[in-house]
This record gives C-alpha cells, sequence and structure tokens, in this order.
C-alpha cells in the first residue's frame, strides 16, 4: 500500500488532497479484502473453505463502507444546521481518512487472528476474537479521526459535539451491520452462505446472549 499508509497514520495537521481521497479509497477495500480474507480462514485456506474466505474478503470493506454511507446523510444534515456546512468538506476528509486507518489497523492485527485460529478451535471465541479486533483498530483509528479534527475545534468548538456524535452513530450502526452482513467466519457446522437466514435480528440482544453462553461454558 506504499507510503500511504504511514501518511495516514503520521498525519497530525495537514489533510490528504482530491489525489489522496481515491489512495483512501483503495486502502479501504484492499485492506478490507486482505483482512477479511483471514477473518474468513477460521475452517482453514482448502477448497472446502474457499468460497467463505472470498465472501468475508468482500463483507470487511462492504461492512466499512456501507457503515460511512448509512452515517453519512444525517451527519451531513447536522452540521449543516448547526452552521458548519462550510467545513464538510474537510470534515468528510478527516472521516475518510480514519476509515483507511481502520483497515490499515486491522492488516497489522491479522496475524495475530491468524495465530488464534491455530491455537483456539472454539467457533464462538473466535467470534468475539474478531469483535475485539475490530474495537482495537476501530478506537485506534479515532485517534487519527480527532487528530485531524483538531483544527476544525479550534475554529468551530461546536465542531467538538458532532464529532462525538459521529463517533456514537458509526459504533451503533457498525455493530448492526455487522450483524447484518454476518458470516464473516463461517461455523464448521454450516453450510457456507452469503447470510444468515436471521439477519435482520438485533445484534446487541444476540452478541450479549452469545457473551453470556460463551462464559457459562456451552
Amino acid at each position: 500500500m506504499g507510503t500511504a499508509p504511514l501518511d495516514i497514520i503520521r498525519a497530525e495537521h495537514g489533510l490528504p488532497t482530491r489525489r489522496d481521497m481515491t489512495r483512501l479509497l483503495s486502502t479501504i477495500v484492499l485492506g478490507g479484502l486482505i483482512y477479511g480474507a483471514v477473518m474468513g480462514a477460521f475452517s482453514g485456506i482448502g477448497p472446502d473453505n474457499l468460497r467463505q474466505i472470498l465472501f468475508s474478503a468482500v463483507k470487511v470493506p462492504l461492512l466499512l463502507l456501507v457503515t460511512f454511507a448509512l452515517c453519512l446523510p444525517s451527519y451531513f444534515v447536522l452540521n449543516t444546521l448547526f452552521g458548519l456546512r462550510d467545513d464538510f468538506a474537510q470534515a468528510l476528509r478527516a472521516l475518510i481518512t480514519a476509515q483507511a486507518g481502520i483497515t490499515i489497523l486491522l492488516c497489522a492485527l491479522a496475524p495475530y487472528t491468524a495465530f488464534w485460529y491455530i491455537n483456539f478451535e472454539h467457533y464462538r471465541l473466535a467470534i468475539l476474537f474478531n469483535g475485539l479486533i475490530f474495537a482495537i483498530a476501530s478506537l485506534s483509528a479515532q485517534l487519527i479521526l480527532v487528530r485531524l479534527y483538531r483544527p476544525l475545534i479550534r475554529n468551530h468548538p461546536r465542531h467538538r459535539m458532532m464529532l462525538g456524535f459521529w463517533l456514537v452513530q458509526y459504533v451503533a450502526v457498525g455493530i448492526q451491520m455487522g450483524w447484518v452482513l454476518r458470516p464473516f467466519i463461517g461455523s464448521p457446522e454450516i453450510p457456507t452462505e452469503f447470510f444468515r437466514e436471521d439477519s435482520w435480528t438485533n445484534a446487541y440482544v444476540a452478541i450479549s446472549e452469545m457473551i453470556m453462553r460463551t462464559l457459562a461454558g456451552n
């Protein structure tokens, strides 16, 4: 991915140019494909699991881009209502940079996921471990976003409130979208499929139940 990832992570004040926007979107797709392929390799990398690996590779960038697209309209409207529309182009670039940062961090953490798969065969634990990896990558990428938002906040303190709204909205929508798009890993006991039949159930209830069953040893 060239020098772009280092430029993104080290960015302190500058924002990417229009030409860099293409590089950022390419980074999101490529980084998502790489981590998704690793994520889908829970049952091995042989021919029997090839479809799941391909599905997962497609789903990770899809998850990030669809979540971003769903959150963006309401964010634009609120920025407009609070008199921040003139800064929206700069804010948008900061948001896309943070998205690219997530996929770079996912790629950096991919070896830990592969190591986990090699040493642990528990399917539910694999799901929770990947959830932890996504949480680490997402939270770390928000540091990039906060850094890039500093000039905006200095100019208009209301941007701080908008940034907080974006973070809450993005996490809430991202968790539900991740549930809708599952399986990302693929259970060895269930035929490979792109979507589960119960995709549109409540993610928060299902994840809480999964954690409780895992802690109970079921």
